[in-house]
């Protein structure tokens, strides 16, 4: 589903070369949760970014589906982050003026699906995430928990093959945080799509059906 091999990322601080990842392999499976953890400045939210095709590796290659993310062009690579790319953002990063129910459907207008099918699978994962009755607020209008349950939607609604979630409970109280990690885990099982969590919270682990440590730009097994 998901390899990286090899992978490295430097960037310049002025006079000084400062390396991120050093030579980081890993191997993702269908059904995969994956939890990496790590304090902060180790690298995780690198990794993240490198296997989102939001940034390019100084070497290595990030393979998805056995496709080689580097000999992409740039129309295909916006192809493969809308049809096999979920993100959840610690910030959340849902759009204000939009309700939770536009929210999780703006992936789809991207897909040209017909509004009947984009209010078949939104309606669905509202459902799922314990947000049916709650589909025309507005993200002021929600609890930091609720934006996250809008995030996860919105995350999953295209039908993503991988999930990348970028400390999902950085910004809830812990009982919360818990409430969102329990959704992902079981939309993980019911959907079979491959989550990749990094974090430094260490509850977030108790969710992992596989977890790593990352620790100066490298991958070490637990």
């Amino acid at each position: 589903m998901l390899e990286t091999v090899n992978l490295t990322k430097d960037y310049q601080v002025g006079q000084e070369t400062v390396r991120a990842l050093r030579g980081v392999n890993l191997a993702v499976s269908q059904g995969d949760f994956l939890v990496v953890n790590g304090p902060s400045g180790s690298g995780k939210t690198t990794l993240l970014n490198l296997i989102a095709c939001i940034d390019a590796p100084t070497s290595g290659e990030v393979l998805i589906e056995e496709m080689a993310v580097s000999k992409l062009s740039e129309g295909r690579l916006a192809e493969l982050r809308r049809e096999k790319i979920g993100l959840i953002f610690q910030t959340f990063n849902l759009i204000p003026v939009l309700s939770a129910y536009e929210n999780a459907e703006y992936p789809l207008l991207l897909l040209k699906l017909s509004r009947l099918e984009r209010q078949r699978r939104v309606n669905a994962l509202l459902e799922e995430v314990g947000l049916a009755d709650m589909q025309k607020r507005r993200p002021d209008e929600l609890s930091g928990g609720q934006r996250q349950r809008v995030a996860i939607a919105r995350a999953l609604v295209t039908n993503p093959k991988i999930v990348l979630a970028d400390e999902p409970t950085a910004n809830l109280d812990s009982d919360t945080g818990a409430q969102v990690m329990q959704i992902m885990r079981r939309l993980n099982e019911e959907h079979k799509v491959a989550f990749v969590v990094v974090t430094h919270d260490p509850v977030v682990t108790q969710y992992a059906k596989r977890m790593l440590r990352m620790r100066d730009g490298k991958l070490v097994e637990t």
